[in-house]
């Protein structure tokens, strides 16, 4: 028999953990009482009945199930679990219960064992307490639609990671079922190591959320900080409406108000320096530009047609030491600009505050005082989306003790999840790094951040120097460009640069494409290639003529 690679690298792992890590035998856990205890024996086949329910073409229940050993961090030698083998589909599967579970004025505790062996990215691996009434039996398969009392267990996709508690309650007044769901639950583990997780419902209505046998969620059913399990007792008034003469505006302009005679609501935002003086070897006189003087006339230029040639113009070179052109002040903000008046805000005389309809009655209200006193319980199951295979669940355990629960994790996912913590260690990725290094990364980045942050400081400065000049161009555009023609130079260049480089890349793309998806060039034949396929083409021709001459021959003889 021929042994795939995977499975003799998956054995010879599992050997390596066995040489580093002591991995006691599993030894079955059997209880006094008559609760449900499931730890998937060779027997489970009998108690657990998987659905391929179909409620349409697109909502099939495909998933497959399994029981089986581990295939990530094994724990205790010959514990098998319960596997959803199949990915990005739907499962589900039930177990009835030998006789229904009654918890009226009694403590309920459900616990079992998550293991997320390839983690959860989108999915559930929660369990469902299914109703007695209208629940599964042997002609109705689980499905989404089957009635339940709770679900309870870890549920993540994308930003939500979450265990549900959800209340599956019947509203009196309309007969019909509503999903209570607890308002801030615990977030749930996502680690490839078992979970244990646990429920407790008290017939005083308290509840406690237990994750590895510490609490993460505790209160009160009828606490509203939890659940809302009645509705209001009050409603607003449907029929109700805002009557016409409301006023709900807090604040009014003050209708008394003047605008002050000094107000000049033309003043401009900027104005010329009046303390700034002429530089004395600003030279009026002298040209911004002037013609190339090394500009030669082109031999190809014909006056005739082309007009006089007049060489192109460069910046004056004395007007690097100094201005040229006429003067003006660089613009400051005016103190005096006050911007358009408007009268100041003033308590509203009138106003009655925000309104609201008046509260009436709620016709459905109704009390849920015990909410702890289930509807009989015929089954349990898991009825599950997940993206994700090889969700392994065990030891799951539904009862009326809580010390029955306790003793269960103590005996059976305690010394199984330190087992595969240290096999979990033992596999872990080690650094790459000495001790030493990551502090020479530290300095590096640290002398990259600071080469980062002056650039960003030299682009935040030419940034608003840019938008300055916008601004004064924008005022005056002929004084801009003749006292500041080295910056007009600048920011010109900018943007010509940002341009040409952005057509640069579209060109580069389009030829790429263009590359791509061109026709091919046929490739040029050979003189004497060609002389040879005609010769082939006439020998065809020649046998196909012959061929029908026989034909008709025969015909005619």
């Amino acid at each position: 028999m021929k042994v795939s690679r995977p499975i003799i690298l998956l054995f010879l792992s599992l050997v390596s953990y066995a040489a580093d890590v002591e991995r006691k035998d599993f030894l079955p856990l059997s209880l006094e009482s008559d609760a449900f205890f499931e730890q998937f024996n060779e027997t489970w086949a009998s108690r657990w009945k998987p659905s391929h329910s179909k409620r349409d073409e697109n909502f099939v229940y495909r998933g497959e199930w399994d029981v089986e050993e581990p295939t990530v961090n094994p724990g205790l030698k010959g514990d098998k679990g319960l596997v959803a083998k199949t990915e990005a589909a739907h499962h589900a599967i039930s177990a009835r219960l030998p006789t229904p579970f009654d918890n009226t004025n009694n403590t309920l505790v459900l616990q079992y064992e998550v293991k997320l062996q390839k983690g959860l990215e989108c999915g559930g691996a929660y369990i469902k307490l299914l109703s007695q009434e209208g629940g599964v039996s042997d002609s109705v398969e689980f499905s989404n639609d089957t009635p339940y009392q709770v679900m309870f267990g870890p549920d993540k996709c994308g930003m939500s990671n979450k265990v549900h508690f959800i209340l599956r309650r019947k509203n009196p007044k309309t007969g019909e079922y509503e999903e209570k769901h607890l308002k801030v639950p615990p977030m749930a583990r996502i680690v490839k190591t078992s979970t244990l997780y646990t429920l407790i419902i008290k017939p005083n209505q308290d509840f406690e959320i237990r994750i590895n046998g510490e609490v993460a969620k505790a209160g009160s059913l009828l606490d509203s900080r939890y659940f809302d399990l009645t509705p209001p007792k009050e409603i607003d008034d449907p029929n109700d409406e805002k009557p016409a003469d409301w006023v709900d505006d807090e604040l009014i302009p003050d209708p008394n108000a003047v605008k002050p005679e000094d107000w000049d609501e033309d003043a401009p935002y900027l104005i010329p320096d009046p303390n700034a003086v002429k530089p004395e070897d600003w030279d009026e006189d002298a040209e911004a530009y002037i013609p190339d003087p090394d500009a030669v006339k082109p031999e190809y230029w014909d006056e005739e047609e082309d007009g006089e040639w007049i060489a192109p113009k460069i910046p004056n070179p004395a007007c690097e030491q100094h201005g040229c052109g006429p003067w003006s002040a660089p613009k400051i903000r005016n103190p005096d600009y006050k911007g358009k008046w408007t009268p100041e805000l003033i308590e509203n005389p009138d106003y009655k505050g925000p309104w609201s309809p008046r509260k009436i009655p709620n016709p459905e209200y109704y009390e849920d005082p015990t909410p702890s006193n289930l509807e009989p319980i015929g089954a349990l199951g898991f009825e599950l989306w997940t993206m994700t295979d090889s969700i392994m669940f065990d030891n799951i355990y539904l009862g009326h003790s809580i010390e029955e629960a306790e003793y269960i994790g103590n005996n059976t996912f305690l010394p199984k999840v330190e087992i595969e913590e240290q096999i979990a260690a033992a596999n872990a990725p080690q650094a790459k790094y000495d001790a030493e290094e990551p502090e020479k990364q530290i300095e590096e980045q640290s002398l990259v951040s600071d080469l980062l942050d002056k650039s960003v400081d030299r682009v935040l400065k030419v940034y608003a120097s840019g938008k300055a000049y916008w601004a004064d161009l924008l005022d005056d555009p002929t004084k801009t460009l003749l006292n500041r023609p080295g910056e007009a130079f600048f920011f010109a260049s900018v943007v010509v640069g940002t341009i040409t480089t952005t057509f640069a890349i579209s060109t580069t793309i389009v030829s790429i494409f263009a590359t791509l998806f061109a026709p091919s060039t046929p490739q040029p034949v050979k003189r004497s290639e060609a002389k040879e396929r005609i010769e082939s083409v006439k020998e065809k021709a020649t046998a196909s003529d012959s061929k029908v001459n026989e034909t008709e021959a025969v015909k005619r003889g």
